[in-house]
């Protein structure tokens, strides 16, 4: 954002009315099942040994978000990826105006041309852009990513909040796609009951999550979100987010969630929302669940991180655009992460850890 965050935050907390917007969300699906889209949807693998490219906060269409794409690229030309995660902020800075607005080309089916396999979709905060960029206040808005799903074969959205077995039968990983948009929005929706956080959206999603996760044969379960739990970055950790102590926008809400939803149900969270690429070590409170961000595929923090609490980490940074690697088989989850040189636009391998 242009503007000043920290004050646009503190004023934000009493001009919500302009999130006060309903609607009923498409009900959760799988979007490994079989899809009734009109366009053919690329097909998730049927191995058992799968590469996945974890990336997110890539949707400006602008240069450095076609460098990051084309190492992308290189790599999938030397070791084939089985499919890939968008982890929000998919159409900058304001999101999609509909579902058929040319943003998606521009910012999403361009830079990643040959790149076609299954992408697994996640709603940023930018995506659901009310009066600022990214202020999270127009959740209506973020439909137009789930009717994107109908019109193109890699995008992989079929509702707000979803999940996908790999392979289909018999799978070694779900994931569960959240939508944590309406309780981390910077104009929370004091006014929209449906979006609040006792509220029909987050309670069906959270007893949806419960029973996906109780019910999933899959050894590895990860949840995937914009909004992180942990975060060194300048946003913060849930609960702290920007360094605010102002409920709701202090992500306090968030931090509820993981911590009766997630943690020590899953193995990882995988977020963007920070630019930074970071590999967290678990804390008592996150139960043995581990926080990796993946935001930097087009924008960095050019080296800012939190004034707040700082959590132990493998690896961390603030400077480089990159992406990640997760190599998955049914007993190891080995991590890469990988940066870009912008001058040359080459990708070189800055950490590596089999993690699990």
């Amino acid at each position: 954002m242009t503007v000043d965050r920290r004050g646009f935050l503190t004023g934000a907390a009493g001009a919500a009315a302009a999130a006060g917007l309903t609607t009923v969300a498409a009900a959760p699906a799988r979007a490994d099942a079989p899809q009734s889209a009109g366009v053919t949807k690329a097909a998730f693998p049927g191995s058992t040994d799968l590469r996945i490219l974890v990336t997110g906060d890539a949707g400006t269409g602008a240069r450095p978000q076609w460098q990051v794409a084309d190492a992308m690229r290189a790599l999938h030309a030397r070791e084939p990826i089985s499919f890939a995660l968008g982890l929000g902020d998919n159409v900058y800075e304001q999101g999609p105006w509909a579902d058929d607005d040319a943003q998606f080309s521009a910012k999403f089916e361009d830079p990643n041309h040959d790149l076609d396999f299954p992408w697994i979709m996640v709603q940023g905060n930018h995506d659901n852009s009310s009066i600022l960029p990214g202020d999270g206040g127009w959740l209506l808005r973020g439909d137009h990513e789930v009717n994107y799903h109908q019109r193109s074969s890699r995008w992989f959205m079929p509702s707000r909040y979803y999940s996908v077995r790999v392979p289909h039968e018999q799978p070694i990983v779900e994931f569960f796609v959240l939508d944590l948009n309406p309780i981390a929005a910077y104009l929370p929706p004091l006014f929209a009951p449906y979006w609040a956080a006792d509220g029909q959206f987050m309670t069906e999603q959270a007893a949806w999550l419960d029973r996906a996760i109780a019910e999933s044969p899959a050894k590895w379960k990860i949840a995937c979100t914009h909004h992180p739990y942990l975060n060194n970055g300048p946003h913060g950790n849930a609960g702290e987010y920007e360094g605010l102590n102002i409920a709701p926008i202090n992500g306090i809400h968030v931090q509820d969630f993981f911590e009766q939803h997630v943690l020590g149900r899953c193995q990882f969270i995988l977020s963007g929302h920070d630019h930074s690429l970071q590999v967290l070590d678990p804390n008592t409170a996150s139960k043995g669940t581990r926080q990796l961000i993946s935001g930097a595929a087009a924008k960095s923090v050019g080296g800012d991180k939190s004034k707040g609490t700082q959590n132990a980490a493998l690896y961390e940074n603030y400077n480089d655009l990159g992406f990640m690697v997760l190599d998955l088989t049914p007993s190891a989850a080995d991590l890469r992460v990988m940066t870009v040189d912008l001058a040359n636009g080459a990708s070189s391998t800055a950490f590596q850890r089999r993690l699990a």
